[in-house]
């Protein structure tokens, strides 16, 4: 067993044994910029995107591309960095989190994202690896979040250097080509073959480990998940597709991209397929590399062992790609099937543009008002869109093999009696564990004082059995895990911004009672986050200032 066990134990064991350092507190003073800064970097604004009729979040929510799949182009891009990852507003409210008294200072303000991120931190690292068929000349990008710009880092077609790390060397024709070490063909490294164009999503850790310190590879992981799906989602609802791919040589990228790995790790590739490309063949160019660096605000940098030695364990073999069904043995366990099936109604409609339910998504930070009950529907619609974010795609393996269960603490909702229940996804119905108002149990089990849990309509928990997708792929699939709940939670969150309900997400609370409330003990599943949901009480006091 490697390292990653030890870890995924320690997660779970934190909530009464804290993990070292147990004394460390922030330098608040001292802490990082929220993006990375390249100074003198040339730097390129994106286009403005035109969301085309019909994409809804219901459509990006789906399972996959209806009708021929269309290509990216840079408009199409633009957008969908803006609407993931760039600023579009300024909030400001009155509401229950601990930061409330520093956001009216604009230092510290608040820039709404449409992704969710552990602390509202962003640590993910964005890259455009550009070849010939882009518009613009070939190259390394970084993309610039605080300005919605590219700055560019290398000048040549390094595109060779990425597929040769995803798997190469690169076939001459589409559709012949195996994924590394295993002679298995992969779709999404099929497509990785033959286009030049490609995301490649780092993680600058000091960016989220100056606040959460060891723990901060558990959230930063999840990071990374929700990401990959806000794209999923976003390029679904308009006929494009983004697989991610997680198993590459990861040091020869983080060479190309002029990173060391034990400050920022390279956590996934989406290839591309751009307007206009070719099947080209492009060689690989072993000694290019970014000799740009990013200029660090903090004056002192900290490294913590438990988050040295998660990237080193993660990373070794990384380029050794599992043949597919790996995670057979780390499949989901049926729920309950001697349980008391609960029927849901049919999930509500989520016609809202993927582009306003992004835009509008945030946290509801102690909002909830028990005296508006959640909707049967509403509900119904939240647990279908966690589901469709277990299935991440690319080279994950979850699409033939769904690793994550799903649980619903049921409180304040119309028409489902309070109560502990699972969820069966194929049925769409929900299985009763435990009859009983749950509110008592979440708020116990809760550390922090940002949420009434009693308050909430529902409280879903997605589960993994962590150690059982480490015993059948190795430690890299603790990325794999992590991504997958981090995806589940961004689906919650845009599919309640659609519904126009209140979201949050936490990852605050005892796992241990939760494993005992729910009996996982047998299953060895392991909850990892925890999604309220809910009505808010009307007429909130907010101010939101929009600037995309």
């Amino acid at each position: 067993m490697g390292y990653a066990h030890d870890y995924a134990a320690a997660i779970m064991q934190r909530g009464r044994v804290p993990m070292p350092p147990a004394d460390f507190v922030p330098d608040w003073a001292d802490g990082p910029r929220k993006t990375k800064f390249y100074p003198g970097a040339d730097t390129t604004p994106l286009p403005v995107h035109t969301l085309p009729p019909g994409a809804t979040v219901d459509r990006g929510l789906g399972p996959a591309v209806e009708g021929p799949e269309r290509a990216f182009d840079l408009p199409a891009l633009s957008g969908m960095l803006r609407d993931s990852y760039g600023l579009t507003g300024r909030r400001l409210g009155v509401q229950s989190n601990t930061d409330l008294d520093a956001l009216p200072f604009h230092p510290l303000a608040n820039w709404s994202r449409g992704t969710a991120s552990g602390g509202g931190l962003y640590p993910v690292s964005i890259y455009w690896v550009s070849g010939p068929s882009g518009p613009l000349p070939p190259g390394v990008h970084y993309y610039a979040s605080r300005h919605h710009a590219v700055q560019r880092l290398l000048t040549g077609d390094v595109s060779g250097e990425v597929r040769e790390a995803l798997g190469g060397p690169v076939p001459a024709v589409p559709g012949e080509p195996a994924s590394a070490g295993t002679g298995e063909p992969v779709p999404a490294v099929e497509r990785a073959l033959v286009t030049d164009q490609f995301l490649v999503l780092g993680v600058k850790y000091w960016q989220n480990a100056f606040k959460y310190n060891s723990f901060s590879f558990h959230a930063v992981t999840m990071d990374v998940g929700t990401v990959m799906q806000t794209w999923r989602t976003w390029a679904r609802a308009q006929g494009l597709s983004v697989e991610p791919l997680m198993w590459f040589d990861e040091q020869r990228l983080a060479r190309l991209l002029g990173i060391r790995t034990e400050e920022e790790g390279v956590f996934a590739v989406v290839p591309l397929r751009w307007q206009g490309a070719e099947a080209r063949t492009a060689p690989p160019a072993a000694t290019a590399a970014v000799r740009r660096r990013d200029v660090e605000r903090s004056r002192t940098v900290l490294a913590f062992d438990a988050v040295t030695r998660m990237q080193a364990a993660t990373e070794e073999h990384a380029a050794r790609r599992p043949p597919a069904g790996a995670l057979a043995p780390a499949v989901a366990p049926v729920p309950g099937p001697g349980l008391p099936a609960v029927p849901l109604p049919a999930p509500s409609k989520l016609d809202t543009d993927v582009r306003t339910a992004l835009r509008k998504r945030r946290s509801s930070f102690g909002r909830f008002d028990a005296g508006r009950p959640f909707r049967a529907e509403h509900l119904a619609s939240c647990l279908a869109a966690a589901a469709a974010g277990a299935s991440l795609g690319g080279d994950t393996g979850t699409d033939a093999t769904p690793i994550a269960g799903l649980y619903a603490f049921v409180g304040h909702t119309a028409g489902v009696a309070p109560g502990t229940y699972a969820y069966d996804a194929a049925a769409h119905s929900l299985r009763l564990m435990k009859p009983g108002p749950p509110g008592s149990f979440l708020q116990k089990n809760y550390f922090l004082a940002n949420y009434n849990l009693e308050q909430t309509g529902a409280v879903l928990v997605p589960t993994v059995r962590t150690r059982a997708v480490l015993d059948a792929v190795g430690d890299r699939g603790y990325r794999v895990v992590n991504a997958v709940v981090g995806a589940i939670s961004q689906n919650v969150y845009t599919a309640a911004s659609a519904l126009g309900v209140g979201c949050g997400v936490a990852l605050g609370f005892d796992n241990i009672s939760y494993i005992e409330e729910l009996g996982l003990e047998r299953t060895g599943e392991a909850p990892l986050l925890i999604m309220m949901l809910g009505n808010e009480r009307p007429a909130p006091a907010d101010f939101r200032h929009e600037i995309a």
